[in-house]
């Protein structure tokens, strides 16, 4: 009988502690049905794919979950391609406060930043 031990898989996107201290400020104020934060990359933008974080009520199925010490972070199952590899981070200045992601699978960005493709 073949040993079948299972390799855990890492997360398709790496949190920052900044980003996962976001995560954690996020839930402590979240709608009494939220289960966790969600990053998704619907279609938008100059460049074709933007990056949306928001609450989520339900789990999908082919969503990826990722345990954080503020709370659960999900990745949208259809967004896991386009994502695989990138470090999101949360960066604050005088002027903006945002989540910045570095995605190596971008191959171009809109002169705004508010959009990618692949």
């Amino acid at each position: 009988m073949a040993d079948t031990k299972t390799r855990e898989r890492p997360a398709a996107v790496t949190l920052t502690e900044a980003a996962e201290q976001r995560v954690a400020d996020l839930m402590a104020k979240a709608p009494d049905d939220a289960i966790g934060v969600k990053l998704s990359t619907p279609r938008r933008g100059c460049s074709g794919l933007a990056y949306s974080v928001d609450y989520v009520s339900e789990e999908q199925a082919f969503d990826e979950k990722i345990e954080t010490p503020g709370g659960v972070f999900y990745i949208d199952g259809a967004s896991v391609l386009y994502l695989v590899g990138s470090v999101m981070d949360w960066v604050e200045d005088d002027f903006s406060a945002g989540f910045v992601f570095e995605n190596p699978n971008a191959k171009g960005a809109c002169g705004c930043g508010e959009s990618f493709m692949v």
